[in-house]
């Protein structure tokens, strides 16, 4: 731990002198090949010295949008020249802790509207909170920025933001977490924290959301009873959506997320305090509240969810990915029928801390990994 730390600062300070530039040489030209359970794959390095790279998105041409947690900055990586540019007129945020520069996404239909949006946490006063922005991007620097939503309430601490998108048919889906400290606002209806929100992409609340019409109700609540939701994906096959989040000592979640549903957190859970002591009892099910339709025990700290769809991978076809931060690999789950068959975890023993994983335009996937890396893996021919 004490080395990743140490290198951790060391590119932290060394991506703090190279966004001075406009545009620099970013990686290596590395590639290394590693053999799963049914293809050998190449792993290439396009991207280092971001820090913490937590959210990655495909411009129509090919570069990627990354966002640096911890820096609060957005860069945009050319793959092909394994270059990156700092993005200018990015938003003031907060980056202590788990706080910062997080989820970003372009609008499904990009080439018409040019829209992209960005989750971060910001700063009001002394207290601070979620928000979503959208903005266009001209010149490497974010213009006609608006504002289409803003947690509530703001709170002082630096811990369980969640803060994943997903963007679908007009609609937006955000996870937002708990903030440790309010764990029982999860089950509360009448705040943000421990929900996934939908809106539509303007910002204005879907009249048939299941609590639009209840008193004293969030609108925008989708689901609630969530811990701190790291990943959230759309299946486009099946309409599915998944979403990873992390439970306490034990207890990580792989969800499938319905409107109006209640997934548990902090009644139900089969994970326990730090210390070990039961939460509520040891109750890890109850009438009316849903199950994960997988659980990590011992904790895997998932990330990133993606269901692969492209044809690089054949094998891997319909597989849910998602990271794995605190045991440090790449989950490979396959499913049918609703139940997971297969499990597998791929750079184990790396101690690749894998913040997020995307499939890219290429139908190759790519994963944001603590320390500073964005990786590109395809398969060995």
């Amino acid at each position: 731990m004490k080395t990743l730390l140490i290198g951790a600062f060391r590119i932290s300070a060394l991506g703090l002198s190279l966004a001075l530039l406009p545009s620099v040489a970013c990686a290596q030209k590395t590639s290394r090949v590693v053999k799963t359970e049914t293809v050998d794959i190449v792993v290439d390095t396009v991207a280092t010295d971001i820090t913490i790279p937590f959210g990655m998105a495909f411009l129509p041409e090919g570069d990627m949008l990354v966002t640096d947690r911890n820096e609060g900055k957005i860069w945009r990586v050319d793959p092909k020249r394994r270059t990156k540019t700092a993005l200018a007129n990015v938003p003031r945020v907060f980056t202590e802790g788990q706080a910062g520069m997080l989820d970003i996404v372009l609008h499904p239909d990009y080439r018409r509207n040019g829209w992209i949006y960005l989750s971060y946490s910001a700063i009001r006063d002394s207290l601070n909170g979620t928000v979503v922005d959208r903005f266009k991007l001209k010149d490497n620097a974010l213009t006609e920025v608006q504002r289409i939503f803003t947690c509530d309430p703001f709170f002082k601490n630096s811990l369980h933001f969640g803060d994943r998108l997903v963007l679908h048919d007009g609609y937006l889906f955000l996870t937002v977490g708990e903030r440790s400290a309010l764990r029982d606002s999860a089950q509360s209806l009448s705040n943000h924290f421990g929900k996934v929100i939908r809106i539509r992409d303007d910002g204005t609340i879907p009249s048939d959301n299941p609590f639009y019409n209840s008193p004293g109700a969030k609108q925008e609540i989708w689901s609630y009873g969530h811990r701190n939701p790291q990943g959230l994906f759309r299946d486009p096959v099946s309409g599915t959506l998944y979403e990873s989040e992390h439970g306490p000592k034990g207890g990580d979640e792989l969800n499938v997320i319905q409107p109006g549903k209640n997934y548990g957190w902090p009644i139900i859970t089969y994970g326990t305090e730090y210390s070990g002591k039961l939460i509520n009892d040891g109750l890890f099910e109850k009438e009316g509240l849903e199950q994960p339709l997988k659980y990590y025990k011992p904790s895997i700290g998932p990330s990133g969810v993606v269901v692969y769809t492209g044809d690089r991978f054949p094998s891997w076809k319909g597989n849910v990915f998602t990271g794995a931060m605190a045991l440090q690999h790449l989950n490979r789950l396959v499913i049918r029928d609703g139940m997971v068959e297969k499990e597998e975890r791929i750079f184990d023993g790396n101690r690749w801390r894998v913040r997020n994983v995307a499939q890219g335009p290429d139908g190759y996937l790519y994963l944001g990994v603590d320390g500073g890396m964005v990786l590109r893996l395809r398969p060995a021919r």
